[in-house]
């Protein structure tokens, strides 16, 4: 047994132009939430956990659906090419929202502009304002309006000599512009009402083909190669993930002088690579004839029984007590990544003073170099074994990270985020093919569905419960919070029994 390695790559450009979106999407939203529209951190998380909570409800659907599909074009590849044609036109979309509020907001565009800052004075001065310890200040009696405009952005530590976020700017020119947004919104609403339909819709066109998209590796492999097949879709993924945050770079969408950027050109431009990713899926997979393949492999080689392709399978208790450990699993270290994932953005620059987009590119490197060793890995030692090594590393490295603050060498921070990527490399890998591997071939749309909803219901959550944790305790108990859930994914992993790869002989291949 093979894999097919060109095939899995043509497959996985559908995974790679929805992890090109989710980047963009994480990156700067949140940033507008806050900047542009006046957000505390709780109700930004709120925000952003609403694509999680349609994703619990649409993406089971939609998984069903595909598999009840009868296209000539295949179950899965109808969802994908009509959900990416319209999220890419809707991200467009935001960008007009996008222009309205900073046309609401022009007075402090510049916002390093003394003048700009005296707008924010004037406006804020007699204001009751929260610092990031969560004490209120008024801003009058803080700074008088000379010194108050004369805060730069940037300021050299003396010990050091290094260029950091001058921590004045953080804690006060900061929340004084975020409030002058909020009151800016709240005497012009339409730009918000339309930024926030337009989410909306852009929110469920990528729900309708993310399953989809993702059930389609396990439709075209046969079961023993699931782990292999699924390091190289999550490399095609990881890709994507890397080219965005290469173009954030090139874009400076994370510098803190461009927290009131407009983001029409990079939105155009991450658009353009998902239809470009669309076009390539389109004119070289070939659905239809690649699933007969796999089903007729699967019988031939005694994987699948006639009975189990196209209908459902029963489990057995000790199988539903294990799948529901899976998911329980799951969804305990995505509370714990996702804060960090969509959080990061914010937390480096206000307590790290760093560029996000350099840290976060080499976690994502790291994922791409461990993706395929991590498939293999599974293969020798077995998929739970290589899951909790994972996990591990992963509590390790947040656990670490909590220690890290504007003064700690650049190089810490790059080490920890190294360990990060490879131990979500070595997770990811493989649990969603132990989640697949307990069904028949009918039921994968539905099972991917089971993973997900897992996935999406700790998304759910995490966003509001770290960005509320960081209003009221401080920005600095977001690695504490992410070390602890994954810490108790490790414990619920020990008890998983099924799912598993039986290890193979050297030179042999997976087996189920």
């Amino acid at each position: 047994m093979k894999l097919n390695y060109k095939r899995t790559v043509l497959t996985g450009f559908a995974f790679f132009l929805i992890s090109a979106f989710w980047q963009a999407y994480e990156a700067t939203v949140p940033v507008t939430l806050t900047n542009k529209f006046g957000m505390s951190q709780t109700w930004s998380g709120i925000v952003m956990a609403l694509d999680n909570i349609l994703a619990v409800f649409l993406l089971p659907l939609f998984g069903a659906l595909s598999d009840r599909c009868a296209s000539r074009f295949g179950k899965r590849t109808p969802f994908i090419t009509l959900g990416t044609v319209a999220a890419a036109v809707l991200l467009v979309g935001l960008t007009v929202a996008d222009g309205m509020q900073l046309r609401n907001l022009s007075q402090v565009a510049a916002i390093d502009d003394p003048a700009a800052l005296g707008v924010i004075y004037d406006s804020q001065g007699q204001t009751e304002l929260l610092t990031p310890e969560g004490e209120e200040f008024v801003l009058s009696q803080v700074f008088t309006r000379k010194e108050f405009t004369a805060i730069v952005c940037k300021t050299v530590d003396p010990d050091t000599g290094k260029t950091q976020t001058n921590p004045d700017y953080t804690n006060y020119v900061s929340p004084a512009r975020q409030a002058y947004a909020g009151e800016m919104t709240r005497q012009s609403p339409g730009a918000a009402v339309l930024f926030f339909g337009l989410l909306l819709l852009l929110l469920i066109a990528m729900a309708s083909f993310r399953s989809p998209a993702v059930a389609l590796m396990p439709d075209l492999t046969i079961k023993p190669l699931r782990s292999k097949a699924n390091g190289v879709i999550n490399l095609m993924g990881t890709a994507g993930g890397i080219l965005v945050l290469v173009l954030g770079m090139i874009f400076s969408t994370s510098a803190v002088e461009n927290a009131l950027m407009r983001y029409t050109g990079y939105y155009a431009v991450v658009a353009a690579i998902m239809l470009l990713s669309l076009l390539i899926f389109l004119l070289t997979v070939r659905e239809p004839a690649w699933a007969g393949e796999m089903q007729e492999q699967s019988l031939a080689l005694g994987l699948e029984k006639p009975s189990d392709q196209g209908h459902k399978r029963g489990l057995t208790a000790a199988e539903k007590r294990s799948l529901l450990l899976i998911l329980l699993s799951i969804g305990l270290w995505f509370f714990g990544y996702n804060a960090v994932t969509s959080k990061y953005a914010v937390y480096a620059g206000n307590i790290l003073g760093k560029d996000y987009n350099t840290t976060m590119l080499l976690a994502q490197g790291a994922a791409v170099a461990a993706y395929l060793p991590a498939g293999a890995a599974a293969s020798r030692i077995g998929r739970k074994k290589t899951i909790l090594a994972g996990v591990g590393m992963l509590a390790a490295a947040f656990a670490s990270a909590a220690f890290m603050r504007a003064s700690s060498p650049d190089w810490a921070m790059n080490v920890i985020f190294l360990l990060a990527g490879v131990a979500w490399a070595t997770i990811n890998v493989n649990s969603f093919p132990m989640v697949v591997e307990m069904c028949a071939q009918g039921d994968v749309g539905r099972y991917t569905g089971f993973y997900y909803t897992a996935s999406m219901t700790a998304q759910i959550v995490t966003p509001m419960l770290s960005g509320y944790l960081m209003d009221r305790l401080g920005m600095t108990v977001l690695f504490p919070y992410a070390a602890v859930f994954v810490s108790l994914a490790l414990v619920t992993m020990l008890m998983v029994r099924h799912g598993d790869s039986r290890p193979v002989a050297k030179g042999g291949d997976d087996c189920a």
